[in-house]
């Protein structure tokens, strides 16, 4: 049985810079033909991995890193071969993942950053990186020999030194690569497919672009030197943004080899990650460090739904309302009109709201953001229980 965890949120930001593009500028979209306030689904992910990693209750051994530089997970173990430059292993799993016929795109490649570090990044959880490290005690001497050759080729490679690495890269058992997924090009076997989607967040209004005129003083200058000796400018703006995920429980325990403890840990750290993890960009110039107004949570059976659409003609402020209230009012219209025509009756809502917007019937009113997580870890626990004995 299909089990998705939906979560809408309102969240409305001060003065901010939270996700900027390549010229610095707040990023933005194109959505009912007005412009919209964005922050992409890649910088809430980021935010939700590094709360995991700071401040939720999972243990490390299930929290992923991404990194080029595999070498510097695995120092102690390389300084204990005695390899004198810990990069050059960067360049023999790299090699180990190449198919051994056909040229190696490194060959010719100069010395230096580029080859010392993998081709691309890579999402590898603390079981694989222990799973490495044993490799490591066990091919000592073909990995020295390796390391000596000025431009070593996929064939220099031993073939079970090439299949232990690749071996190692399928002990996963990580919460956010569970959730998030990961590609490896050079080995599909051992890619992961995502249990969970992140929407790009939309403000529910129109915004404009505005700039932040600066200069700085020097503390030092005389009564002479008039003047600043710097100035400059910040783009920002302020918006409410309507933030979307779906997750499928099902596919999250299957992700985690079926360990149904780790699912609900993972499902109650992202829940509460999802509220309390705000991107850093710009945060030390704006400090907007709000949390949402809304957050409602809601059990999909027959497919998810996302709730932007809500927000097509956008909202626009007035004396009588906040424009979070408004946007937790048209969130709650559109689910609705979706659940009317689209729904099934096994779907079932949870919410925190600080508006009193959201309709009272629509849901269970939860009255901190402790209740809502342990009624979804509560729920889903349940179904998942079944799920396993049919």
């Amino acid at each position: 049985m299909s089990l998705f965890v939906e979560y809408h949120l309102i969240q409305n930001f001060v003065p901010s810079n939270l996700n900027r593009d390549d010229t610095g500028a707040p990023k933005d979209a194109l959505f009912g033909g007005h412009r919209r306030a964005r922050v992409s689904s890649q910088c809430f992910k980021r935010a939700v991995r590094d709360w995991f990693r700071d401040q939720s209750d999972l243990s490390p051994d299930v929290i992923g890193s991404r990194t080029l530089h595999l070498d510097r997970l695995l120092a102690p173990e390389l300084e204990a071969i005695g390899l004198a430059d810990r990069s050059k292993f960067n360049e023999i799993v790299k090699l180990a993942l190449k198919k051994k016929a056909g040229k190696d795109k490194s060959e010719g490649a100069d010395d230096g950053e580029e080859a010392a570090a993998l081709s691309y990044l890579m999402f590898i959880s603390p079981a694989e990186i222990a799973a490495m490290s044993k490799v490591i005690a066990t091919h000592v001497d073909a990995i020295k020999a390796i390391a000596s050759k000025k431009k070593p080729k996929p064939t220099d490679v031993p073939d079970d030194l090439r299949t232990a690495i690749k071996n190692c890269l399928h002990e996963l058992r990580s919460v956010d690569i569970a959730l998030f997924g990961r590609m490896l090009a050079d080995l599909p076997a051992a890619n992961q497919h995502a249990a969970c989607q992140v929407a790009h967040s939309i403000s529910t209004h129109r915004v404009e672009r505005e700039f932040d005129y600066f200069t700085a003083v020097d503390d030092k200058a005389t009564a002479e030197e008039t003047g600043a000796p710097m100035v400059g400018s910040i783009e920002f703006n302020s918006a409410t943004f309507y933030r979307y995920a779906s997750l499928d429980a099902n596919k999250l325990q299957s992700n985690l080899q079926g360990d149904r403890d780790l699912t609900l840990a993972g499902l109650r750290a992202f829940t509460q990650a999802l509220a309390l993890a705000i991107p850093s960009g710009k945060q030390n110039t704006f400090a907007a460090n709000n949390p949402p107004s809304f957050i409602g949570v809601v059990l999909r059976h027959a497919s998810p739904f996302n709730l932007a659409n809500a927000y097509e003609k956008p909202i626009w402020a007035n004396r009588q309302q906040t424009v979070t209230a408004q946007s937790v009012q048209a969130m709650a219209a559109q689910e609705r009109q979706l659940a009317t025509a689209y729904g099934d009756a096994r779907d079932r809502w949870a919410f925190l709201d600080l508006t009193d917007a959201w309709p009272e019937d629509l849901g269970e009113r939860q009255a901190s953001l402790g209740a809502l997580t342990d009624w979804v870890v509560s729920q889903v626990g349940s179904r998942l229980g079944a799920t396993a004995e049919a």
